[in-house]
């Protein structure tokens, strides 16, 4: 049972509600007609194990930095109640659950899956070099979206819905990822790692995050206008618009800003989608 418990805190299976609406907003966005059950279960299984990757990969690669942070240290693998070898099993069972629910959709997309392992693989070593990280956490959750509408339409061709969508998840996540490293501020000054609490202090870090999240909405409302277009939807572009107001309202608070809050926004996302296409 322990163990059991390690494993469970470790995925941090419910962290896939930052991602599942958001893949799915993209699989109801290319679709004009319901998709198959089965897609969707696959899909739900390719967005597990993806998650599960980036999420091992993120603390493995950083395990040092974890051991030395107080508020991080007594994460599994810190804190040795996870062993290297029991995390990268894990990872391996990510990987292959990832790769092969790409293969069963469709050869197109086992093609281009190993795009977003690399961006997993490479983000985290982000925060050693550049204040920029924060767009490298966004760029791998914006993966979600783009992988949601290349698995229905099986191409490149004509991805513009699917641009919007995977910029505003870019701006939204590296906004709320400035707001988390205000935890760390002093840590990563003192450890030499870039962020831009640490490169720019606190109130200006705040400052940036808001920025990137009113153009996140200006991005939103642009995918409304262009591809959304139903009274139904315009409730829940208002919604989000609030949440995002929220979560800098609450900013303080991280746990509600960076957990509830976003948790709620990805659902507002996905509500906006699935109204305009099935009921505008």
């Amino acid at each position: 049972m322990p163990n059991l418990k390690n494993f469970l805190n470790f995925i941090k299976i419910e962290h896939t509600l930052f991602s599942l609406p958001l893949i799915y907003s993209g699989v109801f966005l290319a679709s004009r007609d319901l998709p198959s059950v089965g897609l969707l279960v696959l899909i739900l299984f390719a967005a597990v194990g993806a998650r599960t990757t980036a999420l091992v990969l993120n603390r493995i690669i950083d395990r040092e930095i974890d051991k030395r942070n107080p508020r991080t240290s007594d994460r599994e693998l810190a804190s040795g109640r996870l062993t290297i070898r029991e995390a990268s099993t894990i990872l391996a069972a990510g990987i292959v659950l990832y790769l092969t629910s790409a293969a069963l959709i469709s050869t197109f997309c086992l093609i281009i899956a190993p795009i977003p392992l690399a961006i997993f693989v490479a983000y985290p070593y982000m925060k050693r070099y550049t204040p920029l990280a924060h767009f490298g956490v966004g760029l791998g959750l914006a993966m979600a979206p783009l992988g949601g509408w290349f698995a229905v339409q099986q191409s490149l061709e004509s991805p513009g819905p699917a641009i919007f969508l995977t910029l505003f998840t870019v701006l939204w996540v590296a906004g709320f990822d400035i707001i988390y490293s205000t935890l760390d501020e002093l840590f990563d000054r003192k450890e030499h790692l870039y962020s831009f609490s640490s490169r720019y202090g606190k109130k200006m870090a705040l400052r940036i995050s808001a920025f990137l999240h009113a153009a996140a909405f200006a991005v939103l409302v642009i995918l409304f206008v262009s591809y959304v277009r139903a009274a139904a939807s315009f409730v829940f572009l208002l919604c989000s618009g609030y949440l995002l107001y929220l979560e800098h309202k609450k900013s303080e608070d991280v746990e509600l800003a960076f957990f509830r809050i976003n948790a709620v926004l990805g659902f507002a996302v996905l509500g906006m989608v699935v109204s305009g296409v099935y009921f505008g």
